[in-house]
């Protein structure tokens, strides 16, 4: 049996106890939580309908007042308001559009604050939220097109959501082409193709308007919210960059090339860096040219074309 007396004599400051990394874990996912509910409540709080001055939600507000029924009655890309994505988008959306806008404000605010810690992990999560303050205030998806991205490399149908969204941070799936993964390829492809061709037998007119206003918006710039790089001179960026990447086996490369690409760099878009995080999170790791890529802490990547990446 033990002796505590001698367990006690033998105790020096610093030692380590069996309590300790518990609390040392704790603490930073209790200071993240607090800081995810405090951005959370402000910014439903200061959601006002669009135009009044410090509101929230400005993107967001694209969303929740197109209509499915005319999804582009505003889609001009000086309007503010303008919705600008892809029907299929919207059809996802619709179940809480429905909601009066200050509630739908408090689902969407959550979906975004969930992004940032599935990005971030526990530890990371205070810094994950102040990091992507502005782009959780203004409610656009650059945070949840970077959980795509991450999620893409063992599911690759999750670059559905990228390219039916913003289309241009599609340029990451050359990560699969330069890697010969044509399996992974063909799954994200097809997955397209199914939810457009699902997505098209309720509004068939609908997938014909947002062509147009693709058409429409493609090389314009952003305003004094984005840097002001046109994307033409983005985009070679961001094709070098992946194929490096892809080259070196850093899979970083992937959403910062995303972030690169996105049609306009909005300040908020660099939110899309949290993406690096959960790529060095054991079951999503990048070894940064270390070596192959791990989908957890012991199993090898899949081999160049097998039917999904690492």
């Amino acid at each position: 049996m033990t002796n505590p007396f001698r367990t006690l004599a033998t105790w020096r400051p610093g030692a380590r106890s069996i309590a300790r990394p518990v609390q040392d874990r704790s603490h930073p996912e209790l200071l993240g939580w607090l800081v995810a509910f405090a951005a959370w409540a402000g910014i439903v709080l200061l959601a006002e309908p669009y135009g009044r001055l410090w509101g929230t939600g400005q993107d967001a507000y694209c969303y929740w007042q197109a209509t499915l029924a005319a999804p582009y009655a505003r889609s001009d890309w000086t309007d503010p308001v303008a919705y600008v994505y892809s029907p299929a988008f919207l059809q996802l959306v619709s179940p809480i559009t429905a909601l009066p806008w200050q509630a739908f404000m408090a689902v969407w605010t959550l979906v975004l604050l969930a992004a940032v810690r599935f990005l971030t992990g526990p530890r990371w999560l205070a810094i994950g939220v102040l990091f992507g303050l502005m782009e959780l205030a203004g409610g656009n998806i650059s945070i949840l097109i970077a959980v795509a991205i991450v999620v893409g490399f063992r599911w690759p149908a999750a670059w559905a959501f990228v390219l039916l969204t913003k289309v241009t941070p599609g340029i990451g799936l050359l990560w699969f082409v330069v890697r010969r993964e044509w399996n992974a390829l063909a799954a994200a492809l097809v997955a397209t193709g199914i939810v457009v061709a699902v997505s098209a037998l309720f509004m068939p007119a609908a997938w014909s308007e947002w062509l147009t206003v693709l058409s429409n918006v493609s090389g314009r710039g952003g305003t004094w919210a984005a840097v002001p790089i046109p994307l033409v001179a983005r985009l070679p960026i961001a094709v070098v960059l992946v194929v490096w990447g892809a080259r070196t086996d850093r899979r970083w490369t992937v959403p910062v090339a995303g972030m690169i690409a996105l049609p306009a760099l909005w300040y908020g878009g660099f939110s899309m860096l949290l993406a690096t995080l959960a790529l060095h999170r054991p079951e999503w790791r990048d070894t940064g040219g270390a070596g192959p890529s791990q989908t957890n802490g012991h199993l090898p990547s899949r081999p160049i074309g097998s039917i999904a990446p690492a």
